[in-house]
């Protein structure tokens, strides 16, 4: 089976009231499960991951602020089109499941736990 490019969807911003280090925290649960994929021979990605870095370079100062909307969200759209599956992770995110939403339309695979993604027995 040929390696599938696995968006990784689950809470960043919510339930964090906008505090940093909980949102680092969502951010590592995100990250948990990237190494197993890889292994498994998928290429994990994380919205985040391309996010954070442009919104440091849009000069954003806080979540929800015009750059953070801007970027946020539309990268997770864009990653979408190359994606073949994505792996919703547990914890309530209206993010998460549009991203579930769009992935759907598109026909992706949708997978909610690690044991689903081929080859993460």
């Amino acid at each position: 089976m040929k390696g599938l490019m696995i968006l990784v969807a689950g809470p960043y911003r919510s339930g964090t009231n906008d505090d940093p280090a909980l949102m680092q925290q969502n951010l590592s649960k995100l990250e948990s499960v990237t190494l197993d994929l890889f292994r498994a021979g998928h290429l994990p990605v994380i919205g985040e991951w391309v996010a954070l870095p442009l919104l440091h370079l849009a000069g954003s100062k806080a979540p929800g602020d015009a750059p953070y909307e801007e970027i946020l969200y539309p990268v997770a759209e864009r990653l979408l089109h190359k994606c073949d599956a994505i792996l919703r992770l547990e914890g309530a995110s209206k993010g998460a499941d549009e991203d579930v939403r769009i992935g759907r339309e598109r026909g992706l695979r949708i997978f909610y736990n690690l044991s689903e993604v081929p080859n993460c027995n």
